[in-house]
């Protein structure tokens, strides 16, 4: 049998990269293999259709081990366990401290708690933390920036009057004054002084950390994942240099920042993010030469992206964190937090908090993610994206350093006109349907109503807050601007109702009623679509008898030439006419008066404002 396998084997030879080239050239039957098979991503670096060993060779990803440096493979040795985190929100100490015990029986291993300044006692930790086994779970706090320092001060106290042992506790402060003015255009300055004595508040716990780089914030306002990752790493070398100069030991002062990342729908992207910053998180520690290889691990909780989430179609929030969460349990990360499906339009419930908590037990206890170290390892495809990302994060991270650092590029506003200028061309690539929202641009749900939802606030694009001296980004969600336009209609006297005239070929004719269909939708339009009409006349007489306030024509290119005019003259302005298509005759269509078409070229958005405005909405 092994013989006869050796023998099978030796009469094939390995085909060479260059002859998968030459045989895809042959079926693209003359197409530009460049064009039509080679992906630009928006990372800023080309994707090809398929990689070989020899492409992973010449990496340098490949030969590490997991837990060891640079810790690309991740920072553990044995297996990919993570911390489950919820973050609480509540009206007083005693309701945060019930709702923590309930969801710690629930799965949960990691809190999060939001203290108000003014409640920020001994008093309120107490009652917070109250029967909390604080070193069985993972403890995160945020609180005033002003107030981090009494924070820490009151937390110390408390783990040393409980009596635990310092290795034991696993904590965060959520310390960040630069993201106040990257996110709000604040001066932060003067809280700087604040960080050295943060850091020797908690140097005897280890696992204490308390200066935070939330690039959460960049993602949830559309930052490409090449910009997170590259000013992530900027935003972390800022504070890692500032402690430094102000006199705090390099190995203590890494060992005390944790990286808050985003984790958006790009799902082998993200996966490769995240082992590509471990490794150059670890290059960068490495320049302060730590007493331990220990100081260069890379801290990061993950929390999936407010950016894709809708208010319309809710649901289909949960198939997108679901993929998030599994690119960062995948990318080997510290901790993750799943927001919620409803958390664009409403406070959490009950309901949607169990189902994100259970989003990640799905992953640990069904799919086993956390058993097995760097799944990811040995691809080609991951082994390469993570390489080139890290190459483009690290050309973006060298421009800042240029610039003097993050804080100098956050005040000057660059940071922030890159992430607006982003947000800008996706919401524009949204409108004309280059990038797709399902539910939203995309196939909507035909019967959904808000029901009351309102979507959380978005950016007034006026700064935000006129007296801050900077300038900030704008945290507007990609659907938002669709959001708008359905609400607008839902408010409307009357639900515009969109009538399909299908007429002539069968093919064609439902084709573009079914694209025709699903773009007027998004409008929140009553749709009504047909089998066909034998007559232009006839269809039209339907379209008014069920008040139809617009009219599709919906045909192919060569019978528009024989249809469009004639159906347009019938209907005489008694409803909003549209062309389903851009035919070769448009130009003499319009020439009759006809000004509205519909197709895969034109801005959805600006169509769709166009007909409201049309209509009176």
């Amino acid at each position: 049998m092994d013989n006869n396998s050796n023998k099978l084997f030796q009469e094939f030879v390995a085909p060479t990269a260059q002859e998968w080239i030459d045989k895809i050239q042959v079926d693209l039957k003359g197409a530009d293999f460049q064009k039509r098979m080679v992906w630009r991503t928006n990372e800023g670096f080309d994707v090809q259709p398929f990689y070989r060993r020899e492409d992973v060779e010449k990496l340098q990803t490949p030969d590490s081990l997991p837990g060891e440096f640079p810790f690309v493979r991740g920072n553990k040795k044995l297996d990919n366990e993570w911390y489950v985190r919820q973050n609480i929100t509540a009206n007083s100490a005693a309701e945060a401290n019930a709702k923590a015990l309930d969801v710690l029986n629930k799965g949960v291993t990691s809190l999060g708690f939001s203290i108000p300044k003014a409640e920020l006692s001994e008093e309120y930790i107490d009652a917070l933390l109250n029967n909390i086994v604080c070193d069985c779970v993972e403890l995160n706090f945020v609180t005033c920036k002003r107030c981090s320092l009494k924070l820490a001060e009151i937390l110390v106290a408390y783990f040393e009057k409980k009596g635990y042992d310092k290795e034991n506790i696993v904590a965060s402060i959520d310390w960040d004054p630069i993201e106040k003015t990257v996110a709000k255009g604040k001066d932060v300055d003067f809280l700087f002084e604040y960080a050295p004595k943060l850091i020797e508040t908690v140097k005897d716990y280890p696992n204490f950390r308390v200066i935070s780089v939330n690039s959460v914030s960049l993602c949830n306002s559309g930052a490409y994942i090449v910009q997170e990752l590259g000013y992530a790493l900027a935003w972390g070398a800022e504070y890692l240099q500032q402690l430094v100069d102000a006199g705090v030991e390099p190995t203590l002062a890494a060992k005390k920042i944790k990286f808050n990342m985003g984790v958006s729908e790009n799902y082998f992207m993200e996966i490769a993010k995240f082992r590509a910053a471990r490794m150059l998180w670890a290059e960068i520690v490495k320049q302060y030469e730590p007493k331990c290889e220990c100081a260069c691990k890379m801290i990061v909780n993950a929390e999936t992206s407010m950016y894709n989430m809708t208010v319309f179609d809710a649901y289909v929030n949960m198939l997108r964190t679901q993929t998030e969460s599994m690119s960062a349990a995948l990318a080997g990360v510290h901790s993750i937090v799943v927001n919620p499906f409803d958390a664009a339009y409403e406070v959490p419930n009950d309901f949607s908090e169990r189902i994100a908590r259970n989003q990640q037990l799905l992953l640990k206890e069904e799919c086993h993610f956390s058993t097995v170290v760097d799944p990811s390892a040995g691809s080609y495809y991951i082994e390469e994206l993570t390489s080139s990302l890290a190459k483009e994060a690290w050309k973006l991270f060298i421009a800042v350093e240029e610039q003097g650092g993050f804080f100098a590029a956050a005040k000057a506003g660059t940071i922030q006109d890159a992430i607006n200028s982003t947000n800008e061309k996706r919401h524009l690539h949204a409108a004309q349907r280059k990038e797709f929202i399902l539910g939203t641009n995309q196939f909507p749900n035909f019967t959904e109503n808000s029901e009351g939802k309102v979507a959380e606030t978005e950016c007034c694009n006026c700064g935000c807050d006129e007296t801050a001296p900077f300038k900030s980004i704008c945290a507007s969600r990609l659907s938002a601007d669709f959001e708008s336009l359905r609400l607008s209609t839902e408010k409307a006297d009357k639900q515009p109702v969109a009538f399909m005239l299908t007429v002539g070929n069968l093919v064609w004719r439902q084709a573009r009623a079914q694209f025709s269909t699903n773009f007027l939708a998004c409008a929140g339009y009553k749709v009504i679509d047909n089998l066909g009409f034998s007559t232009v006349e006839e269809g039209i007489d339907a379209a008014l008898a069920a008040n139809a306030d617009i009219v599709v024509i919906c045909s192919s290119d060569e019978e528009y030439a024989e249809y469009a005019i004639p159906a347009y003259k019938y209907l005489d302005n008694r409803a909003i006419f549209v062309v389903a298509g851009a035919p070769a005759c448009a130009e003499e269509l319009k020439e009759a008066g006809i000004e509205n078409f519909i197709h895969v070229k034109v801005n959805q958005l600006e169509t769709l404002k166009a007909f409201n405005e049309k209509l009176g909405i």
